[in-house]
């Protein structure tokens, strides 16, 4: 297969090697959530969960110091690592390139990025193309980062990585359970979610004070709400900001016509609405207000 030529952007002029690059250690930092991950296997592990299925193209979210990365662009994938941090981004610049040679040259592209995903235009990014997202995650923003791909799910046929495991778990919950929420509905209107496995903290540099998880996203065949999109995003929002009540009173924002309101499902609390009934509510409301 033609190798198309490797690149690496960065946002500003390269510097000279910083000490990271000379201590070949890039260290952790608080403020942006990092815990890197030193488990070759549980890499491995992570880096299996991309089915490959309808895509060739990938971004790694908060590679460090490329333990997941090297196992990704093994798989002759283009593959952008994006980093917002410019010490891991050197690292992967300098060390990873000449530590890893053999292992890049497997890949179809590679790409160092500098950037803020939660920030990032994605339209620039394999323009046209579908592509998978994957990495280990500064558990800070994991919940803004499934939001993004909620918001870019017409481009992102999958979604893998790890997340503090009560999160990951939150997103694949089903409903009747008190974790199952918004985070919950929203995601598996457009995806099939699957927990994966759990990873113990010992695994990390520094190690997290709880256990993470690693969970799956496939998106549906047919992810195309019979009902307004934005507005099934508010309702879903609206029913769990207040949990507690009846969807009879937290919905009483919508200024719901009777025949909405005497319905048996408003008498129910969010958390016992499936998905799909979920949908069947919004559609419900979206035609009486039209």
């Amino acid at each position: 297969m033609h190798k198309k030529k490797k690149k690496s952007r960065r946002r500003d002029s390269p510097s000279p090697l910083g000490e990271a690059s000379r201590d070949g250690v890039v260290k952790a930092k608080k403020h942006l959530g990092q815990h890197f991950l030193k488990d070759e296997n549980i890499a491995k592990k992570i880096s299996d969960t991309l089915t490959l299925n309808g895509y060739r193209n990938v971004i790694e979210i908060g590679p460090g110091m490329g333990v997941l990365t090297k196992y990704i662009v093994q798989k002759d994938l283009d593959v952008v690592a994006m980093d917002l941090d410019s010490e891991s981004i050197e690292y992967l610049n300098t060390n990873f390139r000449l530590e890893h040679t053999e292992a890049i040259r497997n890949a179809t592209s590679f790409e160092v990025l500098e950037a803020d995903f939660l920030k990032f235009d994605l339209s620039t990014l394999f323009p046209k193309q579908q592509f998978a997202i994957t990495g280990n995650f500064p558990y800070n923003i994991s919940t803004q980062i499934v939001f993004k791909t909620l918001e870019n799910r017409d481009r992102i046929p999958e979604f893998t990585g790890m997340f503090q495991k009560e999160v990951a778990q939150r997103i694949c919950e089903k409903a009747g359970s008190k974790t199952y929420g918004i985070l919950s509905v929203l995601t598996q209107a457009f995806y099939d979610a699957e927990y994966l496995f759990t990873v113990s903290p010992d695994v990390f540099n520094p190690p997290p004070k709880v256990d993470s998880g690693v969970l799956r996203l496939i998106r549906k065949k047919e992810y195309s709400l019979p009902c307004d999109a934005t507005l099934f995003f508010r309702v879903v929002k609206t029913a769990f900001g207040q949990r507690r009540k009846t969807l009879r009173n937290s919905l009483k924002t919508f200024q719901l016509p009777e025949e909405i309101k005497t319905s048996e499902i408003l008498s129910k609390r969010p958390e016992q609405l499936s998905v799909d009934q979920f949908v069947a509510l919004t559609l419900s409301i979206q035609k009486s207000i039209s």
